[in-house]
């Protein structure tokens, strides 16, 4: 396959040694300095554009390619304010966009666990629930997507619950949220029930961003030649048990 790699910083370039081990062409590299190049893209030569910048560009980098009927394979976070926009682009252009807050194959089966644990906990009252993340300094968002994207999934699933905030918190109907920022620390994220006799704690400890990149990969090999809007979801739904 021919890839684009947009945004070519840490997740960038260990996306291009991943697609390069797996015998993938790097057909274009767009960063800060020749951000403009991206209009030059075409399906001509690339299959799949992989899209890893931030939130201020990420919008426009993905309408750009939609507009140029490439399809995308997006990891940045904290944008999707716009993913209706993007949604309706999408079906508008008959394109092929694939998003998700974390691309870590083991992250994602956490998604599907703390979506089952949450809906078995919320009969239970005698339990609260906290989330706590932690990342790399280099990291802006806070909390990071995936920490959202777990917290939204508890709030769905859990009636004492009906909002999320990013700090210590004592009002029973939020979801405290404590994120913190250490030195190369590639993403921890836990989910933690407190009730008066035990805790249960459920972590992911992503070991480095390798794996975040895998994934990315593996969903660009996965989206080409198809038409839509996917997730990780999509693409693990096949491995998953029913009830999940």
């Amino acid at each position: 396959m021919n890839i684009a790699i947009i945004g070519y910083g840490r997740m960038g370039k260990t996306i291009e040694a991943i697609c390069q081990s797996r015998n993938h062409n790097i057909s274009a590299i767009i960063d800060q300095d020749n951000s403009d190049e991206i209009q030059k893209l075409t399906p001509e030569t690339v299959d799949v554009a992989i899209e890893f910048t931030q939130p201020e560009s990420a919008y426009k980098n993905i309408q750009t390619l939609i507009h140029q009927d490439i399809p995308v394979v997006c990891g940045t976070t904290a944008w999707t304010e716009h993913m209706p926009q993007i949604q309706e682009l999408v079906k508008e252009k008959q394109g092929s966009f694939f998003y998700a807050p974390n691309y870590s194959i083991g992250v994602n089966l956490f998604f599907a666990i703390n979506d089952y644990i949450s809906k078995l906990m919320n009969s239970f009252n005698d339990f609260s629930v906290r989330m706590e993340e932690i990342h790399h300094i280099h990291k802006l968002d806070s909390p990071s997507g995936t920490a959202l994207h777990l917290a939204n999934t508890i709030l769905a699933n859990t009636d004492s619950k009906d909002s999320w905030v990013n700090e210590v918190t004592d009002k029973q109907n939020e979801l405290e949220i404590v994120s913190k920022r250490e030195v190369e620390v590639a993403g921890i994220h836990s989910v933690i029930y407190e009730g008066e006799f035990d805790t249960m704690t459920f972590t992911h400890d992503a070991k480095s961003r390798k794996g975040f990149a895998l994934g990315a990969v593996l969903a660009a090999e996965w989206l080409y030649g198809k038409k839509g809007i996917y997730s990780m979801t999509d693409l693990l739904k096949e491995h998953l048990p029913a009830e999940i």
